[in-house]
Order: structure tokens, then C-alpha cells, then sequence
């Protein structure tokens, strides 16, 4: 799959959806702590959100990462919009940011 298809498909999922988290893994079975953190995290925020799989694809996997301009996965977009990685979301949950941006 080349850039732009894989650019596309990423694109795609952004706007089709208001929540999507892409991890390693699922939000049922996490493969990292980090994306692990970030489901329990939206969870915890009864937020519903579509989990996409970077393990699944290497073109995924790296596309996301240039497709956000962000070195890390996992990686949260809200109604399109990037937000961030576990440290970000960390942070957000912390100051009360995080669910404010819910009541938007």
C-alpha cells in the first residue's frame, strides 16, 4: 500500500468516526501499556470510540506516524481533530481537559 492509500485510509477512519483511537491492539486486548492506559482512560469516561489495530498493518503502523507528524503510538483523534499520544491524554485527564473536550 503506498502513502497516499494508506493516507486515505487513515483519513477515512478520522471522519467517519468522532472518537478513534489507533493502538497497539485492541480496546478487549491491548498490546502495550501505553494504549492499554488510553482505553481505561476513555473508558473511564464512558466515551465510545472505534479502536484501529497498528499491529495489523506495517503501512498502518508507520503511516500514522507520518500521517500525524507524531513519533508514538498510541494516537487519539476527536472529531478529527489530532490529540495526542498517552502522555498528552495523561496530562488532559489530569487538568479535567480531557473531559471537557467530551462536553464539547
Amino acid at each position: 500500500m503506498t502513502e497516499p492509500a494508506i493516507f486515505q485510509d487513515i483519513q477515512k477512519e478520522i471522519n467517519d468516526r468522532d472518537v478513534v483511537l489507533f493502538m497497539k491492539g485492541t480496546a478487549n486486548f491491548p498490546q502495550c501499556g501505553f494504549s492499554g492506559f488510553v482505553v481505561q482512560v476513555l473508558q473511564s469516561l464512558d466515551i465510545e470510540f472505534a479502536d484501529i489495530n497498528v499491529l495489523e498493518s506495517p503501512e498502518l503502523r508507520e503511516g500514522i506516524k507520518q500521517f500525524s507528524g507524531w513519533p508514538t503510538i498510541p494516537q487519539l483523534y476527536v472529531k478529527g481533530e489530532f490529540i495526542g499520544g498517552a502522555d498528552i491524554i495523561k496530562e488532559m485527564m489530569q487538568s479535567g481537559e480531557l473531559k471537557e473536550l467530551f462536553k464539547a
